[in-house]
This record gives structure tokens, C-alpha cells and sequence, in this order.
């Protein structure tokens, strides 16, 4: 199955969350028998991350929305864990600051776009703007309406300059959330992710999936799609995000660049060396 395909929202579609199964998880029975191939793609994200970084000509920003306990910070550690931190960044937006409400919308998410040669991990995104925003009427609609607009703005922006663009919506229901909620309650490991807004923001689940499907039909593009992603089963979700990020690394067809010095005189070099310190040593070390 094409996962890209599966689970891309095309540009113009509608989107209906009820109708889509959190619960999907392909031919596979369980974590165990998917094991094999989480890890295949673990490998080669690893592969084209090295490759993102000597070629430094592009660079891709990952944005991940979803749910309370929908688990973005479980993506991050089970599938981007695997990147090298020198090639990644991972921001998480919160409540603006002072600052940062003073500039417009889109201001500190420009500032931590990825460079060149360079992943990015969003961890909620300028689409909370479109929102929390939204459902709680922390700006008028007349506002928040226009940003769509925008939001799409910014990212040909960034699509124009070389930054490959993947959103995900981790996409749980109901009893799944309630499920994770009981974990944490129950696992004194887990009980600092507890927060009251858990609970109270349950209660506008409904007013959150309108506001979700509407980002997603405004703002899923060629050169920015999203992608809803089966999260009811952790590792399923993984796998998913591994190769969709790898078959959209793998179709940039980057190659090594060329060496900037001359390889045969520094190989010259290297041995004149090797012979003027090899000259005058004891033979086996004695």
C-alpha cells in the first residue's frame, strides 16, 4: 500500500474525521509483526538525513497536530529519535510570549523554519492559530478566517526556497484518549503529562474536529500536504510517519556532493605523510 497516497489529503478535498478509522493498521497483526519494517525505514531515514545534510540544498519541515494524548511527543521519540540532533531541530509551541504576540501570527514560526541540509520538527504549529484560536474565540472570526490564506502564503514561502513541507494530523478517538488518560493517571511515570486543559478541552472535541477539518481542506497543497495518520495503535503510526518521510526524502533524488579539494593530491599528501611518520619506527612496535 502507498501510504503517501492513503493517507494524503488531496487539494480540494473534504475531510470528515468520523468517517476515517483511528483504529487502521494495514496487514499488520501486531507491533511485533510490524517490527521488521519500522525498522527498514528507520535505517534508510537515517540514510537520507546523512544525504539532506552534505547535499545542503533542501530542507524539510515535519509538523505534527493532534488531540490531547494524541501522541506528537511519542512520534518524535520512537521515529526522530533515529535522526542525527546536529541535522534536526524540534520546536514545541506553546502560549505566545509577550514578544511573540507583539509580532504578527507567523513570526516565531518563521524564525524556527529549518535552514538548508536541515530537519524540522514543529511540535503544534502555526496551525494552532487556526485553532485553539478558533474554538476558544481568542480573536474575532474576521481574524482568524484570513489566516488560511496566509498560513498557505508562508508555506510557499518556504516550499519556494527549498523546504519540503509534511503535516500530520495524528488522528485518535474518543475511547482511545480516555484510554491514554487512564495511563497516565495510573503510571506515576506518566502523571506529569496530567494537565486540567486534558479534561476541560474534551468537552469541545466536536468544535475541534470542525476546526480540524476545515484547516486541513483550506490548507492541504501540492507543496504542502497533510497527511491523517491512523494513531490508535502507536507503532502503526510510526511506521506510517517513517515512510512517508522517506519515500518524500527518497523523491528529492539527492546525491553526495562532489569534493571541493582534489582528491588525488590530498590522497598524495596522505601517504607522503604516512611515509615521512612511518620512517625511523621500530618495526611491531619494539
Amino acid at each position: 500500500m502507498n501510504y503517501v497516497k492513503r493517507f494524503q489529503v488531496k487539494a480540494g478535498d473534504k475531510v470528515n474525521l468520523k468517517e476515517i478509522d483511528a483504529g487502521f493498521r494495514d496487514r499488520h497483526r501486531s507491533h511485533e509483526h510490524a517490527l521488521a519494517e519500522i525498522e527498514v525505514y528507520n535505517n534508510k531515514l537515517r540514510k537520507l538525513q546523512y544525504l539532506l545534510y552534505a547535499e545542503n540544498k533542501h530542507s524539510l519541515l515535519i509538523c505534527l497536530q493532534g488531540r490531547d494524548a494524541a501522541g506528537k511527543d511519542g512520534t518524535i521519540n520512537h521515529v526522530l529519535a533515529t535522526l542525527n540532533p546536529q541535522g534536526c531541530t524540534v520546536n514545541g509551541f506553546k502560549v505566545p510570549s509577550t514578544e511573540e504576540a507583539a509580532h504578527d501570527f507567523l513570526w516565531r514560526y518563521h524564525k524556527a523554519a529549518p535552514a538548508r541540509g536541515q530537519i524540522g520538527i514543529f511540535n503544534r504549529s502555526h496551525y494552532e492559530d487556526v485553532l485553539v484560536v478558533r474554538v476558544h474565540d481568542l480573536v474575532p472570526k474576521e481574524v482568524w478566517s484570513k489566516r488560511y490564506d496566509q498560513i498557505n502564503d508562508f508555506e510557499k514561502i518556504l516550499q519556494g526556497n527549498g523546504t519540503h513541507i509534511l503535516k500530520f494530523y495524528l488522528h485518535i478517538d474518543p475511547d482511545e484518549q480516555l484510554k491514554r488518560f487512564k495511563k497516565r493517571i495510573d503510571d506515576p511515570r506518566r502523571q506529569w503529562k496530567i494537565s486540567e486543559s486534558d479534561y476541560t478541552e474534551r468537552h469541545y472535541w466536536d468544535d475541534y474536529t470542525r476546526a480540524f477539518e476545515t484547516a486541513m481542506e483550506k490548507c492541504s497543497t501540492k507543496q504542502a500536504p497533510w497527511f491523517i495518520i491512523p494513531a490508535n495503535y502507536k507503532w502503526f503510526r510510526n511506521l506510517a510517519i517513517s515512510r512517508i518521510i522517506v519515500e518524500t526524502l527518497e523523491s528529492l533524488h539527492m546525491k553526495m556532493p562532489d569534493p571541493t579539494v582534489d582528491i588525488k593530491d590530498i590522497r598524495k599528501k596522505y601517504h607522503e605523510i604516512l611515509k615521512k611518520e612511518g620512517e625511523g619506527k621500530p618495526e611491531n612496535g619494539s
